[in-house]
């Protein structure tokens, strides 16, 4: 009886050593270094939910880099390559120059989810899933707040790089202000740095003796804008509307800030949305192919609580 029994435990153990070894996966995160503000909350995000997807999937290994430009990613990408990885999680530091290193490591059978900056060709040579934020609607929500809120408002606008995706943004916003008074008086580059942000907001606090309301499309710029509208002693302008989702904006929306009454949701937590649906595709077969949009919520007193990670560095 003792021998049957010991017999059966021995094979009991067999059998579940080989279940888990089946169910050992490795996801590779490759991210930009934090650069910046909104970077920043991409690497807590990634590690976050690292760390979430692990407790859940016990045979599950998530490996994070972090790399400052796009040769230093694509040593990253091959890194991971060599290590073995089942599925690859990548926001591009630039998209483009990485298209080659991405193909590569999806021509190895990898499921392949790109997050946020997609490179010219984004298509299932390129990934499986593509994970963004809807940057015409973060413009739009930001506009159609302006026009109902102050219908013959005088605004500057504060915008960020000369990319496409800063351009989805501003056509965006015509679209949410059309129909209504607000006036734009002026639209300069702030290159999403809080400096750069602060810089322009000097200039427009010069050349317009009344200003009613800034939107820039950063969190990190609407630091450097309401620092120059404290410095200038300004009382004119009644209220600043950005994006992103920063605990310290969302803070002041939950607090009631004058100045912040809103902010418009563009989430570094996108990644972790991401690493999510990439552990629901390799693990449980959720048909997660093609392209996953996140909406550009408008963030209010009422529901800004959802949205504060206190913390998170951005």
């Amino acid at each position: 009886m003792k021998k049957n029994l010991l017999g059966l435990a021995v094979a009991m153990t067999a059998m579940i050593g080989t279940a888990y070894a089946a169910d050992t996966k490795t996801i590779g995160v490759s991210i930009p270094a934090a650069d910046h503000g909104w970077t920043a909350g991409v690497v807590y995000h990634a590690n976050r939910v690292a760390e979430l997807l692990m407790k859940e999937h016990p045979g599950l290994n998530v490996i994070v880099k972090t790399s400052p430009d796009p040769a230093t990613q694509a040593n990253a990408l091959q890194d991971l390559e060599i290590q073995g990885i089942d599925a690859l999680v990548i926001l591009p530091t630039d998209p483009d120059p990485l298209v080659n290193a991405i193909k590569e490591v999806k021509s190895k059978g990898t499921f392949v989810s790109i997050v946020d900056r997609a490179p010219s060709v984004n298509d299932n040579s390129v990934r499986d899933l593509y994970v963004a934020g809807n940057n015409p609607a973060l413009g739009r929500v930001a506009g159609e707040y302006i026009a109902e809120k102050t219908p013959d408002a005088k605004v500057v606008v504060i915008r960020g790089l000369p990319i496409p995706i800063d351009q989805q943004r501003q056509d965006g916003f015509d679209e949410g202000i059309k129909g209504s008074n607000v006036e734009i008086l002026d639209r300069q580059f702030g290159n999403w740095n809080r400096d750069d942000a602060f810089k322009v907001m000097q200039d427009y606090l010069t050349k317009y003796d009344k200003i009613d309301v800034v939107w820039c499309q950063d969190d990190d710029m609407a630091v450097g804008v309401l620092q120059a509208i404290e410095q200038a002693g300004r009382s004119d302008i009644q209220y600043v509307v950005a994006g992103a989702g920063s605990k310290d904006m969302i803070k002041k929306v939950m607090d009631g800030d004058k100045m912040i009454p809103v902010d418009v949701l563009y989430p570094p937590a996108m990644v972790g949305t991401a690493m999510e649906l990439t552990a629901a595709a390799i693990y449980d077969q959720v048909p997660v192919h093609g392209t996953y949009t996140l909406d550009a919520t408008l963030i209010t007193k009422d529901n800004a609580e959802n949205y504060y990670f206190p913390d998170s560095p951005f």
